[in-house]
């Protein structure tokens, strides 16, 4: 159109002193358009709000939901809290397998709860929104924790098969100082394979999306809120799963076939069943810590069409209740010094009283 215009004004002035009047005449009709503020395209932007929506298609049997929920989490905390207490006060129960359960006890703790709290103020009140921070620090806990709880039941493997296949050995290998080392090198590699969650979390650009459909915040959840590739955040997420609790699976599986294979070699029936027993307690803890945690893994990565959303999160729900409440319950049962010691501390308490 412009151009139309400057052709048939440079028609009318042929002469070069005209030209530049047509020129300026075409100009004196077009003025350019204000510039419009363009925000840097590096600076962060994150959901303000993100909103857990509790077990979607679930909400109304919230209520109900929350009943079993709140009691497995109150038996949870008062019950690994007074196993880390028993454990803790009892000189005669300072040795390496109840040492690596108090560690277990308060690991159960931190991971009910991390979680539990929210899940019941969903449940209850409705409480479904949280800043992108806490979310993301919810996140961190959740996995810091399940990682160094799975390094402190491979662990409680390899207590159970020096003590088993090698009995002679057991006191000078499993030390004090060995113990607390080995606690102390399950924190500092969960938080080493955890930190860069934050990081893979913290570098995807959102688009508004604010609605996690989920009772707790964790990885996959947010990364989904974002509308970049988050295939990184995939590959790593799998990574950790294959290559760190993956690993001690194999090796917590080769200690108790080793374990296994020692047992049957005793000719008396008596120890048999005395070693098989207490594996037997380590091994339906590892089955309940497992179980769940990785269905819930594949099931959110993988299990989109062919799980139920809601299943998947009510299976994850009970997976951070379900094994600290029955942890303390297992070794409480099956292991004879802490009944014993449970029984003289009950049988004290009524005397006083």
């Amino acid at each position: 159109m412009l151009c139309n215009r400057y052709l048939s004004l440079s028609k009318r002035f042929r002469h070069p002193k005209c030209k530049l009047c047509a020129q300026q005449a075409m100009t004196s009709h077009y003025s350019p358009p204000a510039p419009i503020s363009v925000l840097p395209s590096n600076l962060p932007f994150y959901p303000t709000l993100p909103l857990l929506l509790g077990i979607p298609g679930l909400e109304d049997l919230h209520a109900w939901i929350s009943i079993p929920i709140c009691s497995m989490y109150i038996v949870a905390v008062v019950g690994n809290i007074f196993l880390i207490f028993l454990i803790v006060t009892e000189c005669s129960l300072h040795e390496p397998m109840h040492l690596f359960l108090s560690m277990l006890a308060s690991a159960d703790v931190l991971l009910s709860t991390a979680t539990a709290p929210k899940m019941l103020a969903i449940f209850w009140f409705h409480s479904t929104s949280i800043s992108f921070d806490s979310c993301v620090s919810q996140m961190f806990f959740i996995h810091f924790i399940f990682v160094a709880e799975s390094a402190i039941l491979l662990a409680m493997a390899f207590d159970r098969y020096v003590a088993i296949c090698h009995p002679l050995r057991y006191t000078t290998i499993l030390t004090t100082s060995v113990i607390w080392k080995t606690g102390i090198a399950a924190v500092v590699r969960s938080f080493f394979i955890c930190c860069p969650f934050i990081f893979l979390v913290h570098r995807l650009t959102y688009c508004g999306r604010n609605i996690i459909p989920h009772s707790y915040c964790e990885h996959m959840g947010i990364a989904r809120l974002a509308c970049d590739n988050i295939n990184v955040n995939i590959i790593y997420g799998l990574t950790v799963a294959l290559l760190s609790t993956g690993l001690d699976i194999v090796f917590i599986i080769i200690s108790y076939t080793m374990i296994l294979f020692t047992v049957f070699q005793i000719p008396s029936w008596a120890a048999r069943f005395k070693a098989l027993n207490t594996c037997g307690s380590h091994i339906c803890v590892m089955l309940l810590f497992y179980t769940p945690a990785f269905f819930s893994f594949f099931a959110h990565r993988f299990g989109g069409k062919t799980v139920p959303l809601h299943i998947h999160i009510l299976v994850a729900n009970l997976y951070v209740v379900v094994p600290p409440m029955l942890n303390p319950i297992i070794y409480g049962v099956k292991t004879k010094q802490i009944q014993d010691r449970m029984i003289l501390l009950f049988s004290s308490i009524s005397v006083c009283c």
